[in-house]
């Protein structure tokens, strides 16, 4: 992998772990090398060629036999919502949007700490320590964003965001577990495909969608959608 011809980035499997998908497989991922001084100029090419942040790290999956994670992303200028995601702008239409750094306030932990243990209760992820936010969400080459969703001036929910030229990258969103009825992860993914279009960058990249995992097929819903094929992105069915 280069960036412009000019330097070459070095790529390392991961040893074998748990799939975090499917609990009765195990899982490898191809990453780019987290030290490497040019990660930050690597990165939206990184995007486009199927990869995913986590923290500092940036990958995608590698696996032996199974190819069931594939990218996919929303060009935001075609995107048109349906009817289900029109009532959730609708219902969401009193929330203030605000644009802040990504940086841990006692704010945004607190809420992050209710949503992980309401929807991730005895998965790993509930009662997390501040490290486990700081190292998760941004690291200090990223270009992270947190989109604030507030009601009545109280933060309900927080998109992190990568933004690079090209595109937005859907990091991770949490939201008030009290307001589920609001639908808030839907309005955060539609929110950043309105900015993307606002500010000409192209796609809203949504991570990895498996084909028949539950958790991941709110995806399909966002239309249209592209995945990627090899070395294209192609348009998915509805």
């Amino acid at each position: 992998m280069g960036n412009s011809g000019q330097h070459a980035i070095r790529l390392f499997q991961s040893l074998e772990h748990p799939c975090g998908y499917w609990k009765e497989r195990l899982a490898r991922d191809l990453i780019i090398d987290p030290t490497d001084p040019h990660l930050s100029a690597v990165y939206p090419q990184a995007l486009a060629m199927g990869f995913r942040r986590s923290g500092g790290h940036v990958y995608r999956p590698y696996c032996a036999g199974c190819r069931a994670c594939v990218s996919v992303r929303i060009p935001a200028e075609r995107f048109v919502p349906n009817r289900a995601q029109k009532r959730c702008l609708a219902r969401n239409a009193d929330l203030e949007l605000r644009h802040a750094p990504p940086l841990r306030t006692e704010e945004n932990f607190a809420l992050y700490r209710r949503y992980l243990d309401t929807r991730h209760a005895g998965g790993g992820m509930d009662d997390p320590a501040p490290e486990n936010f700081d190292a998760f969400l941004a690291c200090r080459w990223s270009p992270t964003e947190f989109m604030e969703f507030r009601l009545g001036g109280e933060l309900v929910a927080l998109a992190v965001t990568d933004v690079v030229p090209d595109g937005l990258s859907a990091v991770y969103t949490f939201f008030e577990p009290e307001l589920a009825a609001r639908s808030l992860g839907t309005y955060a993914i539609l929110q950043q495909v309105e900015r993307a279009r606002r500010e000409r960058r192209g796609y809203v990249y949504l991570g990895f969608w498996l084909e028949g995992h539950p958790k991941m097929a709110y995806k399909r819903a966002y239309q249209p959608l592209e995945f990627l094929d090899g070395a294209l992105w192609r348009p998915m069915p509805a």
